[in-house]
């Protein structure tokens, strides 16, 4: 249910956060409302006021945030123009988000995929958004640096795979290196469409 209201608007915020916490760290089924209520410190008749369809809505309202969280990560990293600086500043505010969380932080849209993603199309379907929109705005930021559109898409994608990749082989490895990797091979295909391009 959306409300207006300043204070009705910070409760739900905090209510999505609070599951976006535990699904990071405990998965979409291992995440009970009690748990949400307790980490968010909102009373049970705020909960259902705001989420009137309980857990699922909730998490789609999670996935939701954790996609506008990237959002801003990208945002963050582009702001240098340089295409290896916005690598290092996005993978460095991943790898920072690891350490701190001692790797018990990882990306909630993949684990709310993998988790109840085939049983609850809403789940789905917000994942599903989630994954398009970074792919959008990846695409966007290559189609800034010169690429074309057809080629910024896939290669688009493909950084979001080996993102995605990283983040689970690095809660694995209890290690940021897998993103150190995945940031290696971006630039270096980076390197490779900037010089199949200038040949043309």
């Amino acid at each position: 249910m959306a409300t207006s209201h300043p204070k009705g608007l910070a409760t739900r915020h905090r209510l999505a956060e609070s599951m976006l916490s535990l699904i990071q760290r405990q998965g979409y089924h291992g995440t009970g409302l009690n748990s949400v209520l307790e980490e968010s410190e909102v009373p049970k008749g705020s909960l259902y006021f705001h989420f009137p369809e309980g857990k699922a809505e909730l998490g789609v309202a999670a996935v939701q945030l954790a996609a506008s969280q990237f959002n801003d990560l990208l945002s963050q990293a582009v702001a240098t123009g340089k295409s290896e600086a916005a690598v290092d500043g996005l993978v460095s505010a991943l790898q920072d988000i690891l350490v701190s969380s001692d790797y018990q932080a990882g990306c909630p849209v993949s684990v709310v995929a993998l988790d109840a993603g085939a049983e609850n199309f809403e789940l789905r379907d917000a994942c599903r958004e989630a994954y398009k929109g970074w792919v959008t705005g990846v695409a966007g930021v290559l189609e800034s640096l010169d690429l074309e559109e057809s080629q910024a898409g896939a290669l688009a994608t493909s950084v979001v795979s080996m993102i995605e990749g990283a983040l689970i082989l690095c809660r694995t490895y209890q290690s940021t290196q897998p993103l150190d990797a995945a940031a290696a091979t971006i630039k270096l295909l980076l390197s490779t469409s900037h010089g199949a391009k200038e040949t043309r």
